[in-house]
């Protein structure tokens, strides 16, 4: 089974990228029933924002210092980050698809103006750029997963690592400024 995942790391890339954007596009759509979910109370849902942007941060700092790590040569602990990064963003991603699954999508409580040119705009880059980070991400890590570190200098896992970790940079980032212009900002 390892030695097939090990040949077949695109396939496997292709397949947990369309799982994992299949649950994000089925919950925004409305396909995932809240009933499926136990509700948590609306204290809990209403902080599910707040822990987000907290996460989001977090995994800002993981993926810099992972990287930092990588450069200076020290692979296991840029291995025990970029998991780490990866962790987080499976947090960040279940408490947010629970969430909206719950209470949908927030309101943007801000002019009509600062909606148009700013927000709508801004969101979009964000929610292109984590839907583009997703198989770059699976793509380092499953070649991560499949090779001891001395065969990944021999892969792509350098450079789609270094696109994964630019797009998910971006993304969580942008990803914090939504949080400030809907809960703080506005």
């Amino acid at each position: 089974m390892f030695e097939w995942a090990r040949e077949n790391v695109p396939l496997l890339t292709a397949l947990c990228s369309v799982v994992a954007l299949a649950a994000v596009f089925g919950a925004v759509g409305g396909a995932i029933p809240s009933a499926v979910l136990p509700r948590a109370s609306d204290a809990a849902l209403a902080a599910i924002p707040h822990f987000n942007a907290a996460v989001s941060a977090t995994a800002i700092a993981t993926i810099l210092f992972g990287w930092r790590a990588i450069s200076r040569g020290n692979v296991r602990r840029h291995r025990a980050l970029m998991l780490t990064s990866f962790g987080l963003f499976v947090a960040f991603l279940a408490a947010y698809l629970y969430r909206l699954i719950h209470v949908g999508t927030a309101e943007f409580p801000g002019p009509e103006t600062a909606y148009t040119y700013l927000y709508l705009p801004f969101l979009g880059i964000h929610i292109l750029l984590a839907i583009a980070c997703v198989p770059f991400v699976f793509h380092a890590l499953l070649l991560a997963a499949t090779r001891p570190y001395e065969e990944l200098y021999h892969t792509r896992h350098a450079q789609v690592g270094l696109v994964a970790a630019v797009l998910w940079l971006i993304s969580f980032t942008m990803g914090i400024g939504v949080y400030v212009m809907l809960y703080h900002a506005f």
